[in-house]
């Protein structure tokens, strides 16, 4: 059971911003603002997301891209952050889990997701 007052507030903050329809499995494009001491700059960070997780304004992503060497990076991104500016859809990946842990421990062709083809 959840405070009323809280609910309303989530809810107002929830629909300032518009989120794409996205899930487990598909490739990201985020634009994400980075401040460094006096300067703010916008880098973008894609990867595949293998997780949702949370409900309202708490809800979160993880993320996951291979960086330099094969090493592969997650980063949990609240999808309701202010730091989040913008999340593109690249991608359209057909799994049948909601949560991909198992990519992990693949590495190379093993790891890649079949993309769902629109007609």
């Amino acid at each position: 059971m959840r405070n009323k007052y809280i609910e309303n507030f989530e809810n107002a903050q929830i629909s300032e911003k518009t989120i794409p329809d996205f899930r487990a499995g598909d490739t990201l494009r985020l634009a994400v603002t980075i401040k460094e001491g006096d300067k703010t700059r916008v880098q973008s960070y894609e990867g595949v997301c293998i997780a949702l997780s949370g409900t309202g304004t708490g809800k979160t992503m993880t993320v996951r891209k291979i960086g330099a060497n094969g090493i592969g990076i997650e980063r949990i991104f609240p999808i309701y952050s202010d730091s989040v500016t913008e999340i593109k859809v690249l991608r359209r990946g057909r799994v049948r889990r909601a949560k991909l842990y198992y990519l992990r421990d693949l590495a190379g062709k093993k790891a890649r997701i079949k993309e769902i083809r629109r007609k």
